[in-house]
């Protein structure tokens, strides 16, 4: 494993100094350009150029008008789009819808770099550039988008965004193995409109002759007006998302079918280890020095992705749709190599941030039987209770771990990316669990119970509220043995579906027995292609077909959100007008059980800057 002094084309210059006449492909990314195998426009770029293709990179175009979508020239086979590692829309704005002051991905974390819905106005300047070449669409932003969906931003359903970009193609999921079959087929000749075989694609058609088995799911204009037909619509998508058992789907839209061709099959381990071994230079261009280079960077560069997947379940989670459940992981000896080139980086000080990935601690697939017949439809692996075919063993993760520590050079390795707790308890064997506090915690574990309340968690694909107190008792009785004082830190999320103010107030007496007030708690954020979202649009779970109570109105969002930090003094107000709607005036006054005091104490400096402003 090396690192690459030389990052892609960015630039005329670039092309000269290579020799480089025109390139197969010009990658737009609404990121600045990160050469590093936590952002898929590096991986993706790096792939098309270890199978003898040209490309070069166009960060964060100004999008006024097409000529920065010329500055690479026009390109042989095709431009490849995406918005960058997170959703555009997500990376402007709150879950408030409130717009965010800066961006982690951009030249000095400085917002405005990149436009709302980022791809379509990035497909619209490349067709204006080069008018007849294709044009693909991937990433984050078009792959949970490639159905008809419901848009927060908008409060609508939006047509697929293979439409609304007015792309040729869009790949979704990883996108790895579909990439290079897909220009592979331009590389011989193929027109990109004949390309309707590969797996992990997306295509549009006036007809559905050429399909003999697919399932076709309600139509764009029948989600938009049938909130019961966009559940079934999300339904029928959702159980055809493996590669094993999945079918083609199909979604009309006007006088035009939306075409989902299978999942692409999961890279298997050598494949992923000849991924994460690209010369990548593991940092950003040195074009954005002069501006401090990009935030993003720093919380990945010592980290190192273990696996992709994840079977957890968790609603709010999109995972299913992009990623998948099926586990695909890394050697050990791919990781520990990456792990040796750590350390001879200059500022490498001997912490390994992370080792993981979803979620850290599942490095193998789920059960035996998903590796023949696929992920199951009707039921998830570990929630509400675990499946009698779920293989739950730590052992091959522990011996990774134990390999790691040992390497020279390294002081730390760190768990950061997120310990599934219940898969964990029901390890029988605790050695990981011993190691885990005795090695890999930095005086605080996080995790993510996201509530407590069993009907809120029911809703959330998470375990009951019994199988996080059995964990707590156990990591504390662990760290107690260990004669360790070390802590957890829950996340919690307000306003998920199935949580009403009284579940609020149920999470907040939780909080009040844990004995202090979390600093980090989030709105559910209804972003497309997840379970939850689903639910909050109609109303309905659409597995279940259960109907859900969902808090819309922002007032009551406020509220919820308020009474997990109700010791802040700024929440008063909506705290007690929350205690009383929901008749819980028992937990206002001065008893040990009380979320606030009757009254609102001011503190004392504050009374003195009030009593300087008066005389003034």
């Amino acid at each position: 494993m090396i690192i690459n002094n030389n990052f892609l084309p960015v630039s005329k210059s670039d092309l000269k100094d290579r020799n480089i006449d025109r390139l197969d492909f010009v990658l737009i990314t609404g990121d600045a350009y990160i050469d590093h195998p936590s952002f898929g426009t590096a991986i993706i770029s790096r792939v098309l150029e270890s199978q003898g293709f040209l490309v070069g990179i166009i960060a964060q175009p100004s999008w006024n008008n097409a000529e920065d979508f010329k500055k690479l020239g026009k390109p042989k086979l095709g431009f490849l789009i995406n918005s960058g590692n997170i959703d555009s829309m997500v990376n402007h704005y709150t879950a408030a819808k409130k717009k965010r002051h800066n961006d982690l991905y951009s030249p000095g974390g400085e917002e405005g770099h990149r436009p709302d819905r980022a791809v379509i106005v990035y497909c619209n300047r490349a067709r204006e550039a080069y008018k007849d070449v294709p044009i693909l669409i991937g990433g984050i932003e078009a792959s949970l988008r490639r159905f008809a969906h419901y848009d927060y931003w908008e409060d609508k359903v939006r047509r697929s965004i293979l439409m609304d970009s007015k792309a040729d193609l869009l790949m979704y999921g990883m996108g790895e193995k579909t990439v290079v079959q897909v220009a592979n087929l331009l590389k011989y000749g193929m027109n990109i409109n004949d390309i309707h075989n590969v797996r992990g694609t997306v295509y549009s058609a006036k007809t559905l002759d050429n399909l003999k088995d697919f399932v076709e799911v309600p139509s764009f204009e029948d989600i938009s007006e049938d909130k019961e037909a966009y559940a079934e619509s999300y339904k029928l998508e959702y159980y055809e998302q493996d590669a094993i058992s999945g079918k083609t789907v199909v979604q009309k839209h006007g006088d035009h079918y939306i075409i989902q061709n299978p999942p692409q099959y999961p890279l298997n381990q050598e494949e992923m280890d000849i991924t994460y071994n690209l010369p990548y230079t593991r940092t950003y261009h040195p074009m954005y020095e002069s501006k401090g280079g990009i935030p993003a960077i720093n919380e990945v560069k010592f980290s190192i992705t273990s696996h992709r997947g994840c079977f957890g379940g968790c609603s709010f989670c999109a995972l299913n749709f992009h990623q998948g459940r099926t586990i695909q992981n890394r050697s050990q000896q791919s990781i520990l190599d990456e792990a040796k080139l750590l350390t001879t980086l200059d500022d490498f000080k001997g912490y390994i941030h992370d080792v993981g990935g979803p979620t850290a601690n599942f490095r193998h697939k789920s059960c035996k039987i998903q590796e023949k017949v696929g992920v199951c439809k009707n039921r998830q692996c570990v929630s509400p209770t675990p499946c009698k075919n779920l293989v739950v063993s730590h052992s091959e993760y522990l011996s990774l771990l134990k390999k790691m520590r040992q390497l020279p050079g390294i002081k730390k390795v760190f768990i950061r990316s997120g310990i599934r707790y219940d898969y964990l308890i029901y390890d029988k064997d605790t050695s990981f669990f011993e190691e885990l506090c005795k090695y890999h915690v930095s005086g605080q574990l996080k995790v993510a119970p996201e509530h407590i309340s069993d009907r809120v968690l029911k809703q959330m694909g998470k375990p009951s509220r019994k199988v996080y107190e059995k964990f707590v008792d156990k990591y504390f009785r662990i760290n107690k043995k260990l004669n360790k004082k070390q802590y957890l830190v829950p996340y919690l999320m307000s306003s998920h579906p199935g949580s009403d103010l009284n579940a609020a107030v149920e999470l907040a007496e939780y909080i009040k027995h844990m004995g202090y007030t979390p600093e980090q708690v989030q709105d559910f954020y209804p972003t497309p292609g997840s379970l939850s979202t689903t639910m909050y649009y109609t109303g309905i779970n659409p597995l279940t077909n259960e109907k859900v109570y969902v808090p819309k109105t922002q007032k009551e969002k406020n509220m919820q959100r308020a009474l997990l930090q109700f010791s802040v003094p700024k929440n008063y107000k909506l705290v007690k007008e929350a205690l009383i709607k929901t008749h819980r005036e028992d937990l206002i006054g001065s008893g040990p059980k009380c979320l606030i005091p009757s009254h609102m104490r001011v503190h004392s400096k504050h009374k003195t800057k009030v009593n300087k402003i008066n005389k003034k």
